[in-house]
């Protein structure tokens, strides 16, 4: 049976709900909802905050208290390798990492990932003993580069960020999740609970959200639905679906009918 654990690099964590901590009213709503998602791994635009500001109600003061979070830095908000990288790089100046998320965007309108640019960030950034985790494309193809090239996970998309729109092409992260042998991480376009227990029901071994709690009328209502949510297609995927069929399959025995 696959292990209960998400396993990154030499890292294991119980959750396998991540989430941001961009877009909520406060940081107070900030954190509740993170601590009711049950999420170890909280992500942060390091480019939207300040990161030096570490004064009493400020997020960095949040991010630094909660010593069961894991802080995930990304690069939110980049549209070069080279801005990513030095992004990083003063992130790990102020302590926060190795462990981080790499996000080059090529649109600003639909905020995709530039390929291209995300593996040459990845490059240099898995050469200076960064642990990358990086959102990409539902590209296969795309996958497997970041993986050869030493990425600890991949993270395709189900649909654009911030969308809600849910998993738009299963087979493709299906292929992806078929070949890879780092975890496989759906980052973005997940707008509510179904749409994370159907990415864990594929055999994803995480969900990264932030929009689809965040925005949601009631945050930590619906960050406690995530939880349950990915916990429940976990098990569903563990437990192995019935198989499909055409046709009717009786409930109950068919032989031996009384007459």
């Amino acid at each position: 049976m696959p292990s209960s654990k998400l396993t990154i690099a030499d890292r294991a964590f119980d959750s396998r709900l991540i989430v941001g901590t961009g877009k909520y009213k406060n940081v107070e709503e900030t954190e509740r909802a993170v601590d009711a998602s049950g999420a170890q791994i909280v992500t942060v635009a390091i480019r939207r905050v300040d990161l030096n500001d570490r004064s009493s109600g400020s997020l960095m003061s949040l991010l630094m208290r909660k010593k069961t979070w894991t802080v995930l830095p990304n690069t939110a908000g980049c549209y070069s390798a080279d801005e990513a990288v030095r992004t990083l790089r003063l992130a790990r100046e102020l302590g926060l990492g190795p462990m981080i998320k790499l996000e080059v965007i090529g649109d600003k309108d639909t905020l995709y990932p530039d390929n291209e640019q995300t593996l040459e960030a990845a490059k240099t950034l898995v050469k200076e003993g960064f642990v990358v985790m990086p959102y990409c494309i539902d590209d296969p193809i795309v996958c497997r580069k970041l993986e050869e090239i030493g990425c600890a996970a991949v993270m395709p998309l189900a649909a654009p960020i911030g969308s809600g729109l849910g998993i738009r092409n299963p087979h493709n992260l299906e292929i992806i999740l078929e070949r890879a042998k780092v975890p496989v991480i759906v980052d973005a376009g997940v707008g509510t609970a179904s749409d994370a227990a159907v990415a864990m029901e594929l055999g994803c071994d995480g969900v990264l959200m932030n929009t689809a709690i965040a925005h949601a009328k009631d945050p930590v209502m619906m960050a406690e639905a995530m939880r349950e949510a990915v916990n429940a297609g976990r098990k569903a995927f563990q437990a192995g679906r019935m198989p499909k069929s055409r046709y009717a399959n009786a409930s109950s025995p068919t032989k031996g009918l009384i007459e």
